[in-house]
């Protein structure tokens, strides 16, 4: 497994975690977190790293601040679209096209990007004094990351926009109210928490799990009949799979599944 500077990656009994670890600078975004980031990523997706669930938090105060914004300088001919392009898009591409459940376990602020990438999670889980932040209007910048596209589908076009354009702070428990995370839970249950539900997820039927993430995907995109039509596709694989084989025999034998993630 390789080593990181900027994070840490752990792999065990089928869970891959990932810690932002730049606690010093609230775990902003910085070009050599971006690179690994993207890197341990990676290394999850390959065949045979064992993951079958990730979860990504952050080290210290915060889970992630969004981009640095001490690094690069300030410059009117500074192309931050071209930036986006280069080192945000591969990592939220590629962990969207993960083949397994993603959960994200937000302590503290989550903003900018790195509100982004939590909320790209199939399952986030929030402590009580964590929040989101869409701070980009605050610098006069707009939103990215792939927040236009999530937010709106995630907590309604209506909020998604007044979170843009007023650049406010919204709490935990008022992210749950909105459908924004699955569960808030106390501070110093966070940990406890996640790791139990993303445990819970690397235990399961992965080829099951990643259908369903590719059906909720693409639903957004599909007619009705298109949708169906995929339903169709992706229970062909799942029921082809051992692990459904395994699953309705415990279900006959009345015992629990034990899913191998094949």
């Amino acid at each position: 497994m390789a080593d990181f500077e900027t994070l840490v990656l752990d792999i065990t009994d089928g869970l891959a975690t990932i810690r932002l670890n730049r606690p010093e600078r609230l775990n902003a975004l910085s070009d050599a977190l971006k690179s690994e980031l993207l890197a341990a990523i990676r290394q999850i997706a390959k065949p045979g790293s064992g993951a079958r669930a990730l979860l990504i938090t952050g080290e210290g105060r915060a889970f992630c601040s969004g981009a640095d914004l001490a690094e690069g300088g300030i410059s009117a001919d500074r192309d931050m679209g071209a930036n986006l392009i280069a080192t945000y898009h591969p990592i939220l591409l590629e962990l969207a096209a993960l083949e397994m459940p993603v959960i994200s376990a937000v302590n503290g602020v989550a903003a900018g990007a790195g509100m982004s990438i939590a909320i790209s999670a199939d399952i986030v889980i929030a402590a009580r004094s964590a929040y989101f932040l869409q701070a980009f209007v605050n610098i006069g910048l707009v939103p990215d990351a792939g927040s236009t596209f999530l937010l709106p589908r995630l907590v309604g076009t209506a909020r998604a926009r007044a979170m843009m354009m007023l650049g406010e702070r919204l709490p935990a428990d008022k992210a749950l109210d909105w459908g924004l995370v699955y569960d808030v839970v106390d501070d110093d249950k966070l940990m406890e928490t996640a790791m139990a539900l993303a445990q819970r997820l690397a235990n399961g039927p992965t080829l099951a799990l990643s259908g369903i993430r590719k059906l909720i995907a693409d639903s957004h995109d599909n007619s009705y009949s298109e949708q169906l039509t995929l339903e169709a596709m992706e229970q062909r694989k799942a029921g082809r799979s051992a692990d459904c084989i395994e699953g309705v025999m415990a279900f006959l034998e009345k015992r629990d599944a034990r899913f191998k993630g094949a």
